[in-house]
C-alpha cells in the first residue's frame, strides 16, 4: 500500500552547485550523496520530514538522467511514493493496466527498491514506487 511521499527528484546538471543552493540560499539539512550504479546516478538527499528533496546527478556522464538532462536541462524528474510492500502495489497495478520502466524492481538509494511507472501511464509525469529498507 502507498503510505507516503517519499520524495521529489530534482535533475540537476551541476550536483556541487544544486547541493551549494539548497544548503546555503534555503537552509536545508543535507544528507550526503549517494552513489546509485542500478540507475548510474548521484544522489543528494535533504530531508524535509514527512518527505525529502533528491538531487539526481548522472553517474559518470551516463545514463537515464544524462540523457533527461540533454534533452529537457534541469527540473523536475519524478515524483516517489513510498511502499510497505512493493510487490503487491506493482501486481495490482499492472492489473489496472499501469506500464512500468522495468520488469521487476531494482535496488534503489538507501538500500530501497524501487521501480518507475512510465509517464504514459501517469498523464506524462514520472513516478517512482520505493519500498524502504528496514533501516531507513
Amino acid at each position: 500500500m502507498i503510505t507516503a511521499l517519499d520524495h521529489i527528484a530534482i535533475a540537476v546538471p551541476d550536483l556541487d552547485a544544486a547541493i551549494k543552493r539548497f544548503m546555503e540560499d534555503f537552509g536545508l539539512t543535507y544528507e550526503g550523496t549517494e552513489i546509485v550504479e542500478a540507475a548510474k546516478t548521484t544522489t543528494a538527499f535533504f530531508p524535509l520530514p514527512p518527505t525529502s528533496i533528491e538531487l539526481v546527478h548522472p553517474l559518470n556522464g551516463e545514463g537515464p538522467i544524462a540523457g533527461y538532462l540533454e534533452k529537457r536541462g534541469g527540473g523536475i524528474h519524478h515524483l516517489c511514493f513510498r511502499t510497505d510492500n512493493i510487490e503487491e502495489d506493482v501486481e495490482r497495478l499492472r492489473t489496472k493496466g499501469y506500464q512500468f520502466i522495468g520488469d521487476k524492481p531494482t535496488p534503489g538509494a538507501h538500500g530501497s527498491t524501487v521501480i518507475f511507472i512510465h509517464p504514459k501511464s501517469c498523464g506524462g509525469v514520472l513516478i517512482e514506487l520505493s519500498q524502504p529498507a528496514d533501516a531507513h
